[in-house]
Order: C-alpha cells, then sequence, then structure tokens
C-alpha cells in the first residue's frame, strides 16, 4: 500500500517535479523535502520524505521556556524511519526486519526508535542490523513512534494523530512515545534527574506548536545530563606509559572541521585495536570551550554505518 496522498491542492512547484522525476526515472519524493506545502495552515501530510532528511534535534538551552515544549523520554534507540512500504535506517538504508513486524504497520509515514528498553542499546543494535532478521529477537522490539514526517500540522497535532494511528493498528510493538506539556525549568531539571535515576538517558523536547520540517531544528531540543556528540578518526595518537605500544588517543574532526584528542574512556581491549581511521565515533562531554571544542571528552561506541 502506499502512504496516503495529500488532500489539499498541489501547488506547481511539486507538479513540476512529478513530471521531471517520472521523466528521470527518479520518485517525487527524492524531491519533496525541498518542495514547500501549499497552505500551511493544513493538516494533511505532504507525503513520504527522505529518510535522510528526517527532523533532527539541537541541544537545549536553558533561555528556553519549557512551557511552550512537549516532553518526552530520550530514547537510546536506533532511529528508523517507515515510509509507508519500508522500514529505514535514518540514512535511508533499507532496514531488515521480520515480515510480520512491518505487515501491521500503517501505510503512512512514521518517524521513531527501534527499541528493547533502557540499558539495552548494544543487543538492540546488534538484533536490527542483521541482514537476516532473526525473529525471536525482533519479537522484544518495539517501534517507538514520535513524529509523521512530512505532516504540515502542529506538533501537538500530530502528536494527537499519532495515538489514534497506532491504536487503530492494534499491535504490541507499535507505540507513541509519551507526551508531556512542560512546566518551568525546575520541574524539566528534576524529570531529567528522575529519568537518568531510571536508567533514561536524557529528555526530547517538542516546540507545541512547531510545523514539521526537515533537517537540524530547533524547534527539536535534545536534553542530556551529560551532552554527546560524533566525529570522525582522521589518526590514532601513540600511547606512553602503561600504553606504551598502544593508541593513547583518537585524534578527531567534527562535523564542522574542528579537530581534538579524545583520550580517555577506552578499554585496554579497545587501545590494542582501536576504531578505523575514517570510522566515527560518539563521545559524550560536559560542556564546550570557548573555541567550541568538547570539555572531559570520554569515548562512547563507534557509530554503527546507516
Amino acid at each position: 500500500m502506499k502512504p496516503k496522498a495529500p488532500n489539499f491542492k498541489q501547488p506547481a512547484l511539486p507538479m513540476l517535479l512529478i513530471a521531471v522525476g517520472a521523466a528521470l526515472g527518479v520518485p517525487y519524493h527524492a524531491f519533496a523535502a525541498s518542495a514547500p506545502p501549499s497552505d500551511s495552515t493544513a493538516t494533511a501530510d505532504t507525503g513520504p520524505v527522505q529518510a535522510s532528511a528526517l527532523m533532527l534535534a539541537t541541544h537545549w538551552s536553558h533561555t528556553l521556556d519549557p512551557s511552550l515544549y512537549l516532553v518526552s523520554e530520550k530514547l537510546d534507540g536506533v532511529r528508523a524511519y517507515w515510509d509507508g512500504r519500508q522500514l529505514r535506517f535514518k540514512s535511508g538504508r533499507p532496514l531488515a526486519a521480520p515480515s510480520w513486524f512491518t505487515a501491521a504497520l500503517p501505510a503512512q509515514a512514521l518517524d521513531g526508535e527501534l527499541w528493547m528498553g533502557r540499558r539495552s542499546f548494544e543487543r538492540l543494535s546488534g538484533t536490527v542490523r542483521r541482514a537476516e532478521p532473526q525473529d525471536a529477537a525482533w519479537r522484544e522490539v518495539r517501534y517507538m513512534v514520535f513524529d509523521l514526517p512530512g505532516s504540515v500540522a502542529t506538533f501537538t497535532e500530530r502528536a494527537a494523530e499519532l495515538k489514534a494511528v497506532v491504536t487503530s493498528a492494534g499491535v504490541p510493538w507499535l507505540a507513541v512515545v509519551d507526551q508531556q506539556r512542560g512546566s518551568d525549568l525546575a520541574t524539566l531539571q528534576l524529570q531529567l534527574t528522575q529519568t537518568v535515576q531510571a536508567g533514561g538517558e536524557g529528555l526530547v523536547l517538542h516546540r507545541a506548536d512547531a510545523r514539521w520540517q526537515s533537517g537540524r531544528s530547533e524547534a527539536v531540543r535534545k536534553l542530556k545530563a551529560v551532552q554527546d556528540d560524533e566525529a570522525r578518526v582522521v589518526a590514532h595518537v601513540s600511547g606512553k606509559g602503561k600504553y606504551q605500544g598502544k593508541m593513547g588517543g583518537l585524534l578527531l574532526e567534527t562535523a564542522a572541521g574542528q579537530r581534538f584528542v579524545l583520550g580517555t574512556g577506552f578499554s585496554d581491549a579497545q587501545r590494542s585495536s582501536p576504531p578505523a581511521v575514517g570510522a566515527w565515533v560518539s563521545y559524550q562531554y560536559r560542556d564546550l570551550t570557548s573555541k567550541g571544542l568538547p570539555r572531559f571528552a570520554s569515548y562512547l561506541r563507534i557509530r554503527e554505518a546507516e
């Protein structure tokens, strides 16, 4: 089944893109992220979008007002985009899920996290990245959805619609991420503390009145007790002292082109067999220096290709 079609009149630009796409053998959704909706007040979906153009969060700032946001737990899962026919990683690469898992999903696009519960990322990652899915392991996976990609409704409206979509599907492995209205900074800090103490990763805040948009957005904020980010391995730094003959640190380059050496958070096994040059790794840090470099950074894991 195809994702449901928009019920508002298509503007001239999307119609032109459809025609061009048909001539080139390229689907319309390859262009859809750049095509604006004709009616900013409409509540219909704009159609499928590229997984690589999903809405991405920026860091929370304590200068913001939590009462303008809906707050949810930040799940430490694997981001997954359902385009109405195929489950995909964030990059757009197809994700091999059992047919029974995807057969019950609705025909419209969904954005969410594949999740096995708190403190289960490694087991989950090993399960969902297999080329041949294993039914027994997938029985423990839930698809926790939090958005409707391409919709022109506000986030509050999208959250309400998601509940109806999940209820209609009626399967235990499809669920909605719980959203609560924010109140004040003190309450937000308490929510974060309680979530982390319970084994959670942090919080996500969606601006309640914001429309969906692709790419990095200030309408979605992530809040963690310790921040994290990713960078590419440029070189291995030789170890000294007890790490003589092993990797002492990684020279990393951020997406913005800044370089720094990451020297903590590694096990002895990881120092003996470090991430390859060119690999992307995740690290956590407390805050940023005046030059924008991470302070007290510590290695987390290799970022798996998606």
